[in-house]
Formats: C-alpha cells, structure tokens, sequence
C-alpha cells in the first residue's frame, strides 16, 4: 500500500473515535454495525460501515426508480406535487437534524430514511393494498412495502446477491411504520439477523403487524417519516383545491401552525426536546395530540377523498392483468416475455431456484415505476393523466 492510501485507510479509526466521543451512550456506533456475510476491508477504504450503507443505497437502481413513483397523489399534471423521490429526500433530512441534536449516528439514519420506502409498488399504499391481496391469495404472503424494501436491497440488487447491508441498517427499514401513530418510542435493543429474518416472515403472514426498531436511530427515521409527510401532503391538498388552510383544524393550527414549514419546525423541536437524554424518541402529549388530530384530518380530506381515488378501479384491473400474465408467462417459460427480458434475464440462479413463480411476479410488479406499469398494460386499460382533480 503507498503512503498516501495508507493516510486514507488510518481515517476510518479517527473517525470511530470521534464518534466515541461525540455520540451519546444510547446511540449505535459504527463500529457496531454488523453484516450478514463477512467483507475484506478493501486497502483503501476510509468509509465506516453505515456510511458505506448510505452509499449503496443511493447508488442501487431500486433507488433511480423513485423519481417515478406515487407519493399520494398520481396522475395529475402538476410539477410541484410530491413525489416519492423528494419524500425520501425530505424524511433524510428531517431526521438527520433530529439525531444531530440528540448526538446519535446520523449515517445510520440517512442510510435507513434513503432505503424505507424503496419497496413501494407503482401508485403507493393503494397498489399495495391491490398487490397484497394477489400476493396473499397465491400464497405469496401478504405485500408489505417495508418487507419488499429489505427484499430488494439484499436479495434482487446486484444481479440477486444484494448489497450486504447492516443489520441495524435493514432493522431501521424494515420497521420504519410512518402510518402508525406512536407518542413514544422505546428501541427494541440487540437483534440478530435470524431475528429480522423472522419478522420478515411474521409480516409475510399478517396483514398489519409492527414492530419497534432495534436502535435510537430507527426509532428517529420512524417518527421523522410522519413528519416529513404530513405538512407537506397538507399542502399539495391545499394547491389541489381539496382542502382550504382555513380548514385545519383550530388545535393543530394553534400548536403545530399552519403551513408545512411551521408544522415541520414545530414537531422537529418538540421531538427533540422531549427526547433529550430520554431513552426513547417521542413527542409531548400536546404536540402528539395535535400530530393525531392532523393525521385524522388529512385521512379523512385528502387520503380518503374521493376525487383522487378516481382512477383507482382501473389502476387494480392493471395490477389484476399484470399478475395474471406474468405467472402464465413464467409457468409456459415464455422467454419473449418482459418478466423474463427485462427482469429475470439480469438475475443469479439462486434467486430462481429460492423464489416462487408468485414471488417473481411480485417483485417485478413491485419495482415498477408508475409509467413503466402503465405501459405493460393493454391500451385500452391505461388511464390517462388530468390537469386537476
């Protein structure tokens, strides 16, 4: 090794021993962090495991395809509505500003907020409610977006040998739950990978099922999700004329405000306070009272409006055609099919000989981008995008 990689590698121990004395005593090191299979440190390498983790994320092709996936709302010309790529930009900030004042390790969060949500289907929590329920009845287990995420990250990237990430990294995604509304949360503590293999498998045959992130730092990246999404799907509400600011209820718009940027300010700061030298991540009773009562009040205006919903039977026909073809193809081998060209073609025999003909079709479906889904559907069944709702 010449000198000057040599000086490259002897960061790494520097960087171990910063964070000794930076972190708090709750926070997971990273030293700590653990892999599935054994790597040989390469002589050159200066980055610590989680940050090494982020790295391969950003850098999967599961991750490209988020600039094409449905973050509420789909098929409307509008170029300033989320989508699932800023989502995930926006829940990696979020919480690397949490763990930054509460001195945990913020690589490991960017890591788990940067792979959370890649295993969501094409147009968001309704396909996979629509894939679930043909996952489930050809005894594929039920479709959870999260066990889909770890899925891909360490059994389909990299030609189906995966990216070999760390435990702490693939428990923080696998348990990030946004959708659940929690006050507190306690870290679970010490996993081992038989373990998360066993939840994956608990998830495979429930269809709601939850469970609390081994580190400080998962716990971070779960409750930072609901913060990066509520404001923000408040305001697309707004400019799609679903719901007026006025609207918001008279609690929420007293103690979390009224605008994305005030509600996200407002719920980062009680956050941190409240979980300041705490051994958990959680909100005050007040702030978490309000969270509620928002989160009610947009499931009832904007997640459960029927003016966004109207697509929708056209969109579970598709997924119904999708399923059903691609299993034809594979039980008739039929190579001409895009399953096989432009999924299987690029994948290792072990992941055919481990995988079930539902759960080959549930991958490929599942890593669709909304656009690329459309185009495998017959003409007469794809739906067209409108300029308002």
């Amino acid at each position: 090794m010449n000198d000057r990689l040599k000086k490259t590698r002897d960061l790494q121990p520097l960087l171990d021993k910063i964070e000794q004395n930076a972190l708090q005593s709750l926070a997971c090191p990273s030293r700590a962090a653990f892999r599935r299979h054994p790597e040989n440190r390469s002589d050159n390498e200066y980055r610590q495991a989680f940050s090494q983790d982020a790295d391969r994320i950003l850098n999967s092709l599961a991750f490209t395809r988020y600039i094409d996936k449905t973050q509420v709302f789909s098929l409307i010309r509008n170029d300033h509505l989320t989508h699932r790529v800023l989502h995930v930009q926006l829940l990696s900030r979020v919480a690397r500003t949490i763990g930054r004042h509460l001195r945990l390790n913020q690589d490991l969060i960017e890591a788990a907020a940067l792979g959370h949500d890649i295993g969501h289907p094409p147009f968001g929590h309704d396909g996979e409610r629509f894939l679930s329920r043909l996952t489930h009845a050809h005894q594929a287990g039920y479709f959870h977006h999260n066990v889909q995420s770890i899925q891909f990250l360490d059994k389909i990237e990299r030609n189906g040998t995966g990216w070999n990430l760390s435990l702490q990294t693939l428990d923080a995604i696998l348990c990030h739950d946004g959708e659940t509304h929690v006050r507190k949360l306690f870290p679970h503590g010490p996993r081992t990978f038989d373990d998360l293999d066993a939840m994956i498998q608990k998830f495979l045959e429930t269809e709601q099922i939850g469970f609390s992130p081994m580190t400080l730092e998962g716990c971070v990246v779960r409750m930072a999700d609901t913060i990066s999404y509520i404001g923000r799907d408040l305001e697309d509400g707004i400019r799609l004329g679903l719901i007026t600011r006025e609207q918001i209820p008279d609690t929420c718009r007293h103690i979390l405000g009224a605008t994305n940027g005030t509600i996200v300010f407002n719920l980062v700061t009680d956050l941190i306070a409240t979980s300041l030298d705490q051994p958990f991540i959680g909100f005050s009773d007040e702030v978490a009272d309000a969270l509620e009562t928002l989160k009610t009040f947009n499931y009832r205006h904007i997640y459960k409006n029927p003016a966004i919903k109207q697509h929708l039977g056209t969109i579970r026909t598709i997924y119904d055609h999708l399923f059903h073809q691609y299993l034809t193809d594979l039980e008739k081998d039929c190579a001409s099919s895009v399953i096989f060209t432009q999924f299987l073609s690029g994948l290792s025999d072990t992941y055919r000989d481990t995988h079930s003909l539902p759960q080959i079709v549930r991958d490929f479906i599942s890593g669709m981008t909304d656009s690329y889904f459309i185009r495998q559907a017959p003409v007469h069944l794809r739906p067209h995008p409108v300029d308002h709702v």
